[in-house]
């Protein structure tokens, strides 16, 4: 009984070896594997959800005003000291300056007095002959009026010249006055005199333009009573239309006289000044630009390639402007032709100008500034999206590694709309779906992976 135990044993043992070397063989591989095989990648992953979605076009622009009216000198003459600055306000029909009228006052007095004339000819044309006496007398008139014409002519001149002295003592005194120099009773004497002497100009002036008006009506008379032979209704022809012509002539004079007083076109305020001081200036300097601040608009340059996705109405946002909150506005309008532009990398561009309106406009915003603009193009609430450093180009299309049971899977996707950080998903997605952001090299289709983040898609 003993023998037959121990050969049972050792038949046993004998079967039992091959099954446990095999085991051996397999636990020694399972080692080898686990500790020999690559080990997890580890990346960081996003979470794909869907959320809102802007496309925006994002430029610099500026501030301008697109009615700016520049003030103008209607006619010539001296213009005064322009009591404004730069930012005042100004109303509508608001005396900005006056020019002295002086002189079209005294044209319009001569042609007045030529008008008057001519109708005394025409009404003496229908008198009979002329006695020999009569013409003496005419003849006499007519040297007494020269008399009295040069008389007034050097008193005239004599006021004049004493006139412009009074002005230009008057400046000097003022200066003097600003200097300390001479004391305010001073100056206001010397403007009492230049006052006191243009009063006596013009009085004599007028009386000058009398006499020359008294001239021609002797003049007239005196040709009416030569011309005997002629005919009545000729000559009536002829003062009718010489009278037309100088009524023609006064309208024309008697405009500029109302030009004199410039006028503000428009309400708001003072952007430019051009002219400061008293001086003589031709007609059409300019004297100020005016603009109100309130019609402010902002102009954007964009390239052309991105104008063609840009229409009226599109909104935009204004930011970096210097204030606490973002503007909002509307693209207005879009200048039809494009032009050039030398980048700062020194690339020719070719840009569009566009024109947005401001729905509010606050006060410390002015004209000219700088501001960043960005304008929508296309948007929507709730768009699948993913962002742009997840994508890689595969075989002429975009694809991303999807994260699946801690294995990376290259998955192709179709994309739409893009911005700056995401891109619209229309195909190869899923929401909740995890994807690898910056795909390195080592990443393979099948390879292990070991998220270090997992986050939402950031929406834009």
């Amino acid at each position: 009984m003993a023998t037959n135990a121990v050969i049972s044993s050792k038949v046993l043992d004998h079967q039992l070896k091959p099954w446990l070397y095999g085991l051996g063989i397999i636990a020694v591989a399972g080692i080898c594997v686990v500790l020999f095989r690559p080990k997890p990648i580890p990346v960081e992953v996003v979470t794909i959800k869907p959320g809102p979605l802007q496309v925006m076009v994002i430029e610099e622009g500026q501030t301008y005003l697109e009615e700016r009216y520049l003030v103008s000198t209607p006619v010539a003459g001296y213009v005064p000291r322009l009591d404004f600055e730069v930012g005042d306000p100004v109303s509508q029909d608001q005396v900005i300056a006056q020019i002295d009228p002086l002189e079209f006052d005294n044209g319009v007095s001569a042609i007045l007095a030529q008008i008057n004339a001519l109708q005394a000819e025409k009404t003496g044309v229908a008198t009979l002959r002329p006695k020999t006496e009569s013409l003496t007398q005419a003849e006499a008139k007519i040297k007494a009026v020269e008399a009295e014409i040069a008389a007034d002519q050097a008193i005239a001149t004599e006021l004049r010249i004493r006139f412009i002295q009074a002005q230009q003592e008057q400046q000097r005194g003022e200066f003097l006055y600003r200097n300390g120099a001479i004391s305010k009773q001073a100056l206001e004497t010397l403007a009492l005199n230049t006052k006191a002497i243009a009063q006596n100009l013009e009085v004599a002036q007028q009386r000058l333009n009398q006499a020359q008006a008294n001239l021609q009506e002797a003049i007239a008379a005196r040709d009416e009573l030569r011309a005997t032979q002629q005919d009545p209704d000729y000559l009536l022809e002829v003062y009718d239309a010489q009278i037309r012509s100088l009524e023609a002539e006064l309208a024309n004079r008697t405009d500029q006289v109302q030009r004199t007083a410039i006028k503000a076109p428009i309400s708001g305020q003072v952007l430019r000044l051009y002219q400061k001081n008293y001086q003589y200036l031709e007609a059409g300097q300019p004297l100020l630009e005016l603009g109100d601040l309130q019609n402010l608009a902002v102009m954007v340059d964009v390239l052309s390639s991105e104008a063609t996705q840009i229409q009226p109405g599109n909104p935009v946002i204004i930011d970096q402007w210097g204030g606490d909150r973002p503007l909002t506005g509307q693209v207005k309008r879009l200048e039809p032709a494009a032009f050039t532009k030398v980048s700062a990398l020194g690339v020719e561009e070719q840009r569009v100008n566009v024109v947005v309106s401001l729905d509010d406009i606050p006060a410390n915003l002015g004209d000219q500034y700088r501001v960043e603009t960005q304008i929508v193009v296309w948007q929507a609430r709730n768009v699948l999206q993913v962002p742009l450093s997840a994508l890689f180009r595969c075989d002429e299309q975009w694809c991303v590694f999807l994260v699946e049971a801690g294995q990376a899977q290259a998955v192709a996707v179709e994309i739409g709309h893009k911005t700056e950080q995401n891109a619209q998903v229309k195909s190869g997605l899923a929401a909740n779906d995890q994807v690898i952001l910056y795909p390195s090299g080592d990443i393979q289709t099948g390879r292990r992976v070991q998220p270090q983040a997992d986050r939402a898609a950031p929406t834009n």
